[in-house]
């Protein structure tokens, strides 16, 4: 009786250690749409954008499920990637499946004077899509 208590609790603690959390298999992408004529504030909003995803995602980046990409619209392949999106413009936005969130406002307001804020705010958008 004593080896069939103790194999039922072998089993049970083997079973809690592999469930582990589901692992999300949403893809997410940043993108910053831009022009090739870009002024500082236009510079910024993509290099914070860029640090952030790449320091707070790194793990993620490494496995392709979070990406960031810098889009130039005066550019071919970038007016084709702006039209599927329909982008028309310097743009900031987090994309997983059909859900985008617009961080444009956030990203041209934050990115000189308060980097640290626009972090946050692209942590908490893609956050909220990696549920």
């Amino acid at each position: 009786m004593k080896k069939q208590i103790l194999f039922f609790l072998a089993m049970v603690m083997t079973s809690a250690i592999f469930a582990g959390t589901p692992v999300s298999t949403t893809k997410i992408e940043v993108y910053y749409f831009h022009f090739t004529r870009r002024c500082m504030t236009c510079q910024n909003v993509e290099k914070v954008s860029k640090n952030a995803v790449e320091t707070l995602y790194a793990e993620k980046v490494k496995s392709g499920q979070v990406s960031f990409q810098s889009v130039n619209l005066d550019e071919k392949a970038g007016e084709a990637i702006g039209a599927k999106y329909k982008i028309e413009g310097q743009t900031l936005i987090v994309i997983a499946g059909d859900k985008k969130v617009d961080l444009t406002d956030k990203g041209f307001l934050y990115a000189n004077d308060r980097p640290d804020k626009l972090k946050a705010e692209i942590k908490k958008a893609v956050d909220g899509l990696l549920k």
